[in-house]
């Protein structure tokens, strides 16, 4: 039922995968409860707040959890090969969440068990909890771009500059590439939108998997993105641009009976050598993105740094 309303009046996504998050929240309540029930011969003696009948049921509680997620991530694993493992499972935001769940959770079954009256102040943290997360989805749904799960494009700006201002007190080197699917536009003509909006899925999935945590991705628009690498210099920020551009011309998406395969061009700018600012890092990588392209597509460039003016020879004739 949770399942349903969620598909009819939160937000409705392709049945299956409601259907298989159903089927994993039974699998894992089912396996949870013969667990409980073993362990403890009478569930009402729970009522009675013994030590280690709380201990079984928070142990219970969180191998739901556990089993929960890992069914999950193996599906969502399975559908996404190429992506980490990293990726499908938490981070620090979810494990505290899913915490707190658990917590909230036992404290109502406790709760329920000792008194059904005592159901009515455990619905205010529950409405608070849940208020929490409309809260915090709003605030992803702000940042996030909606086909990739990338940064969108003001919120990598954000982030950007404040990285930009962190190396200018630091004196860390960074770098940043604009990264271009070419000829994008045939893959839409010839296959249609939704094969192109998965073609950006599956290029935004490499990204994530072959960048690191703390460097910022975002998608800039069309079939552009955009990456700012904190603490990389020139030849690091050439060899990821090198990396991605292999790893991204060796992926295929499934389509029907054929697989569409992409390539991309990079355009490459090292802070304090090619701009100071994120306005000048942008229209330098652009600037290079553009002679990728015109040098034929499917390459990284850099771009070029004229050289330092010569100082003219003192005139004889001063003192």
């Amino acid at each position: 039922m949770l399942q349903i309303l969620l598909q009819v009046r939160v937000r409705a996504t392709v049945v299956y995968r409601r259907v298989f998050s159903s089927a994993a929240i039974g699998l894992a309540g089912c396996t949870a409860s013969f667990v409980f029930h073993g362990l403890v011969a009478d569930p009402w003696a729970l009522s009675q707040g013994g030590g280690p009948l709380i201990l079984f049921a928070v142990a219970s509680a969180v191998l739901f959890s556990l089993l929960n997620i890992a069914l999950i991530a193996i599906a969502a694993h399975t559908a996404n090969p190429d992506s980490a493992w990293r990726e499908v499972l938490w981070d620090r935001e979810s494990v505290l969440l899913d915490v707190v769940e658990l917590c909230l959770g036992v404290t109502v079954s406790i709760s329920c068990g000792l008194n059904l009256g005592l159901l009515i102040l455990a619905l205010p943290p529950v409405v608070l909890l849940q208020r929490s997360l409309l809260h915090a989805q709003l605030q992803a749904a702000a940042r996030t771009d909606a086909k990739t799960g990338l940064l969108n494009a003001a919120a990598w700006q954000r982030e950007a500059d404040t990285e930009i201002v962190r190396a200018r007190r630091t004196g860390d080197t960074l770098a940043l590439l604009i990264i271009d699917i070419d000829h994008f536009k045939r893959v839409n003509d010839a296959h249609g939108h939704l094969v192109g909006d998965q073609v950006l899925v599956g290029v935004a999935s490499m990204l994530r998997s072959q960048l690191r945590d703390y460097d910022v991705v975002g998608r800039f628009g069309g079939e552009e993105f955009v990456v700012l690498l904190p603490g990389a210099d020139i030849d690091e920020a050439r060899q990821v641009a090198e990396r991605l551009r292999v790893r991204i011309g060796h992926m295929a998406i499934p389509v029907d009976d054929t697989l569409v395969r992409v390539t991309i061009s990079a355009g490459v700018a090292l802070m304090s050598v090619h701009g100071d600012d994120l306005i000048d890092l942008l229209t330098a990588a652009d600037l290079a993105l553009y002679r990728a392209k015109e040098l034929g597509r499917d390459r990284v460039c850099i771009p070029a740094v004229p050289p330092p003016p010569r100082s003219l020879p003192n005139d004889p004739s001063t003192p």
